[in-house]
């Protein structure tokens, strides 16, 4: 039998929270044609009036602040004490992809050569079907939705069935701001139509931020259609914490690198290496640091950390914990000390472990929790072969007093960024890429405002 609707299963209390009809194949017929209809028109816009409804966009989605951070805390979990935060990340990432615009898509104009004009004009691919997650709904939708409306795209967007609000929200957002119908949509969907969609001939892009296993089905659904694609995978992120580095500052922001946001973070920090020289003086800060959040029900203002998004994901990442502490590993943290473990499944106590293996699970595959493995190291030859021999390359933070050095550290890691001092954290005025699972393409920055288009070379000779 078809299943027609889906429930949002809240992690603060296990119970439904919302509830949601999937759109039947005539209503993505609907929203397809719409697209297709509206394709034109917006693309013949000029730049500045398609800025100046997308700043308005962005108006009036910061104005519902209040109720956009308790809604993601019902949803996904997040703190309601840091539900602004992404509200205020969707802000400055989506303006600053406004400002850029202009600079951005402007022709590229080679050197003069006489009797000829010749430049090179970016132009949008048409329509770009978005595919967000729910970790950072709002944060990962703005980083493909504005850069490709932007650019002249239309955009369909499906979010999570996690996180369906988010997608709606936006939505609501475009046509307070006047956008015109068929040019911003979404859709509740399952993964069979997402397929569909995908492989819809109206389709011309896909942004997709998920699971490596994600990626690889939305390669499979437009094989042979030689589209556009970004994708931003999974992740394995690495710190390198070396014997210069101020053990207290960064004990501290790597601890949060691990337990922010639960661990749900695609950047977040799931391997430690730590040099020798410094090792059991960081393990103490970082212990003391981690003891210094507070699990609990994400709608109570003092929580810093809530609950994971499902129980079966609490479920996996014990299974990551288990196995390294049946291979040997030693938990560094007093699960007892975290009694909110009682609300629920989903609500997991934090660990830290040493005395990890390479090889084991927890050092190897996304954990996507509050949990991360800390291993000792001889040298910063030995951190980088370690922190390189994964199959993810999203970024890895280097922890040390010597930028040159981290500089040149860094041209030896196989990731999309490197930190020095700081981790998790995309910034809009860089690229956000990854290097082998971790994905393809870019978004953010000057790049970002590229992936959406496609360059048209004009060569003409006058007369």
């Amino acid at each position: 039998m078809a299943i027609d609707r889906f429930s949002v299963i809240s992690p603060v209390d296990g119970r439904v929270w919302l509830e949601r009809p999937l759109h039947a194949p005539s209503e993505v017929e609907q929203v397809l044609a719409k697209a297709e209809s509206a394709r034109a028109d917006w693309r013949r816009r000029p730049l500045a009036e398609r800025l100046a409804l997308l700043s308005g966009l962005v108006d009036h989605f910061v104005a519902q602040t209040d109720q956009h951070a308790q809604e993601l805390a019902w949803q996904m979990g997040r703190p309601i004490r840091f539900g602004a935060g992404e509200v205020g990340g969707f802000e400055d990432r989506a303006r600053h992809m406004i400002a850029i615009a202009p600079q951005a898509l402007s022709d590229v104009v080679p050197d003069e050569k006489a009797g000829f004009k010749r430049f090179i004009r970016r132009e949008p691919y048409g329509l770009v079907f978005v595919l967000s997650p729910w970790n950072y709904p709002y944060l990962t939708a703005v980083n493909a939705v504005v850069p490709a409306l932007a650019a002249g795209n239309v955009v369909i967007l499906k979010h999570s069935d996690q996180t369906p609000l988010c997608a709606e929200r936006m939505v609501e957002a475009a046509r307070a701001a006047g956008i015109p119908e068929g040019v911003f949509q979404h859709l509740h969907i399952d993964h069979d139509a997402v397929a569909r969609v995908i492989a819809d001939a109206r389709v011309h892009h896909v942004a997709f931020t998920g699971s490596v296993e994600g990626g690889a089905a939305v390669e499979g659904a437009a094989a042979g259609r030689f589209i556009g694609m970004n994708l931003e995978l999974g992740g394995k992120d690495a710190a390198y914490v070396r014997p210069d580095a101020d053990l207290a500052f960064a004990a501290e922001n790597v601890v949060e690198g691990v337990l922010f946001n639960s661990g749900q973070s695609c950047c977040g920090i799931e391997r430690i290496y730590v040099h020798a020289d410094v090792y059991d003086a960081f393990i103490e800060a970082a212990v003391a640091a981690a003891y210094g959040w507070t699990l609990g029900n994400p709608m109570d203002a003092e929580t810093l950390m809530g609950p994971v998004v499902r129980a079966r994901n609490a479920d996996a990442i014990r299974a990551h914990v288990t196995a390294a502490i049946q291979g040997g590993a030693r938990p560094l943290l007093d699960a007892s000390r975290f009694p909110a473990t009682a609300l629920g499944p989903q609500y997991l106590a934090p660990q830290l472990l040493d005395r990890v293996r390479a090889d084991m699970p927890l050092m190897r595959d996304e954990t996507f929790g509050p949990v991360a493995g800390i291993q000792k190291v001889a040298s910063d030859a030995e951190a980088l072969s370690l922190i390189n021999d994964s199959p993810y390359g999203l970024t890895a933070s280097i922890w040390s007093a010597d930028a040159d050095l981290a500089e040149a550290l860094g041209a030896e890691l196989e990731v999309g960024t490197v930190f020095l001092n700081r981790c998790d954290y995309l910034d809009p005025g860089l690229a956000w890429t990854g290097q082998k699972h971790s994905g393809r393409g870019a978004s953010l920055s000057v790049l970002g405002l590229h992936a959406f288009t496609r360059p048209k070379s004009y060569h003409l000779r006058l007369r």
